[in-house]
């Protein structure tokens, strides 16, 4: 049985809510990676949302808006989606293609010990189960 676990990369980066989209831009860069889990007040404990690097481009920057005036808790929007370390693979398919999500936090005993990325599932997953979740989260239906 291969688990979530299995096929998340380790060590995500958080992001205080207060902190600013220019400094995630560059903790983005920095540890070479599309998106960082928010945490409410910098307590690495309570996640209030995900930030992407297309959520700095198209609700910031695409907007006219100042990357070093709009902070990622600004940008935290709505119930983040996340999965036990333990789950099976099929769990985190379903879970990303129900809510059509490219990444996915993974949390064990509570505490966020990874994160599933596009990247992560072609690295482990066969060509049809890739298939059918690029269907799934990429149609416009």
């Amino acid at each position: 049985m291969t688990t979530a676990k299995d096929i998340m990369h380790t060590g995500a980066t958080w992001i205080p809510a207060h902190e600013t989209l220019d400094r995630a831009a560059q903790l983005m860069r920095d540890h070479n990676v599309g998106a960082l889990p928010i945490s409410e007040n910098g307590e690495q404990d309570r996640m209030v949302g995900i930030l992407t690097d297309r959520d700095i481009v198209v609700a910031c920057v695409a907007m006219g808006r100042d990357p070093s005036k709009v902070t990622a808790g600004d940008l935290a929007q709505g119930t983040p989606r996340w999965i036990d370390a333990e789950a099976e693979v099929e769990a985190v398919l379903e879970e990303m293609q129900s809510h059509r999500i490219r990444r996915l936090p993974v949390v064990e005993n509570k505490k966020l010990i990874g994160m599933i990325s596009e990247a992560d599932l072609a690295q482990h997953l066969s060509d049809d189960q890739i298939a059918g979740w690029a269907e799934q989260v990429y149609s416009r239906n």
